[in-house]
């Protein structure tokens, strides 16, 4: 009898703790208003395919589940209004990484760094994510998260450093003498490892060991010096192939999506025009990537319908890329795939295609393509904060996770550490 008692006891022990984990993730996994949801979101007839299954790589559309669209994006429910404080970085890090751009390609120091334009390339998510909580509040339409100037109302910290350009400050330094040279002098890693030390000092950054802050790394090379440090961040990057499992993940992190680089094709579906039927122009030799490529080339160049060429970042490139893209009814986007390796495998399967699913194909790019357009007011820029606020959930429940846990060191990472980037955590005492 004393043993049927204790089990019985253990069943019921078990059954409550079922339920208390049951109750917990409802409380934080749940959408915030899920009768708003039901109410105000469209229906399913009126959504394109495509629309169903963004934003970028987590989850729903933010878009969808909570009532959003680009007719109701104000509509965003209160309880899910994300508040963000944006830190008043040294403008080194800001304004000062723009104007040793500007210097080491041959112009002059700027007498008031805060006036000049923050030069075009295609990882320039931090410099849209910055002039959008710059702008007043009339002008952010649709944005799900509203800039408190009380850092002890935010619910995430934002730290503007302009990661991506300074990356690329010193591609052409010229040399400079004079009165001026200090000011020229640039290091990235130095100016890396100055943003952390600044951020050690902030209390905020203490308080739950940045974990509450949100950074761009969006170059795939951005804070290589200092990932260790900010990677209990979350971090807004253009993919997860150079960080480790436990620097970075999509529990907490967001995929953003490149900037154009070309001009944005404005006309109607339709393919009267576009005589082309695959077209690419880019680097045939791209780091690791560069051997897909190079065997792609190999095997589509001799196409009679399909136009592949080499080209570099220059005005003169973008323009024929443009024209190249608008005029074609494909675009292709290497990657390694070994069915895309097979001889005649693409251009078979897209000359099999009727014009009418290519007119469908794009009908549902022309209904998503604001998730890709930083420009738009309630474009990437809307979406990549829809995505951060739903991470603030797990986020808390992280930063909970690490006020009971105690370290230790393991030769790999175990399951805790790949949720909470943590190396070597007990999850029991």
């Amino acid at each position: 009898m004393a043993r049927k008692s204790s089990l019985l006891k253990q069943t019921l022990a078990t059954i409550l703790v079922l339920l208390v984990v049951y109750a917990l993730l409802n409380t934080f996994l749940s959408p915030a208003n899920s009768s708003s949801s039901s109410s105000s979101s469209s229906s399913p007839k009126s959504m394109s395919k495509l629309e169903t299954t963004f934003p970028f790589t987590y989850a729903n559309s933010a878009s969808v589940e909570n009532g959003f669209s680009r007719e109701n994006a104000n509509n965003f429910p209160g309880k899910s209004v994300l508040k963000v404080y944006l830190y008043e970085l040294p403008k080194r890090f800001t304004h000062g990484v723009i104007e040793h751009h500007s210097i080491a390609r041959g112009r002059q120091p700027a007498d008031d760094v805060a006036l000049l334009q923050y030069p075009g390339h295609q990882h320039m998510a931090e410099w849209y994510m910055y002039k959008d909580l710059t702008r007043p509040d009339s002008e952010r339409v649709g944005s799900p998260v509203i800039r408190v100037s009380d850092p002890d109302e935010a619910d995430l910290f934002y730290v503007p450093f302009f990661s991506s350009l300074s990356l690329i400050v010193n591609t052409a330094r010229p040399a400079v003498s004079g009165p001026d040279q200090g000011r020229v002098m640039y290091s990235d890693e130095e100016n890396q490892e100055a943003l952390v030390d600044w951020l050690e000092e902030q209390e905020y950054w203490k308080r739950k060991n940045g974990r509450d802050h949100v950074i761009v790394a969006q170059d795939p090379n951005a804070l290589y010096r200092v990932i260790d440090k900010v990677k209990n961040s979350v971090l807004l990057v253009s993919d997860f192939g150079r960080l480790r499992s436990d620097q970075a993940s999509l529990i907490k992190d967001v995929i953003v999506p490149y900037s154009h680089r070309i001009n944005t094709y404005t006309g109607d579906v339709g393919v009267e025009n576009r005589k082309t039927l695959l077209f690419f122009m880019g680097a045939r030799y791209r780091k690791e990537g560069g051997k897909i490529r190079d065997l792609l080339f190999q095997l589509l160049e001799n196409e009679e319908d399909v136009i592949v060429r080499h080209g570099t970042q220059s005005r003169e490139n973008r323009r024929a890329a443009s024209q190249g893209m608008h005029t074609s009814k494909f675009c292709l986007n290497p990657a390694d795939s070994a069915s895309a390796l097979k001889p005649g495998f693409v251009v078979s399967m897209l000359r099999g295609l009727t014009t009418e699913r290519i007119m469908e194909y794009q009908r549902e790019l022309k209904e998503v393509k604001h998730y890709f357009q930083y420009g738009e007011l309630n474009g990437t820029v809307n979406e990549i904060w829809r995505q951060v606020s739903q991470k603030l959930p797990l986020i808390k429940l992280m930063i909970n996770r690490d006020k009971r846990l105690v370290k230790r060191e393991l030769t790999e990472p175990d399951c805790s550490c790949l949720c909470t980037n943590q190396t070597g955590i007990l999850t029991s005492l």
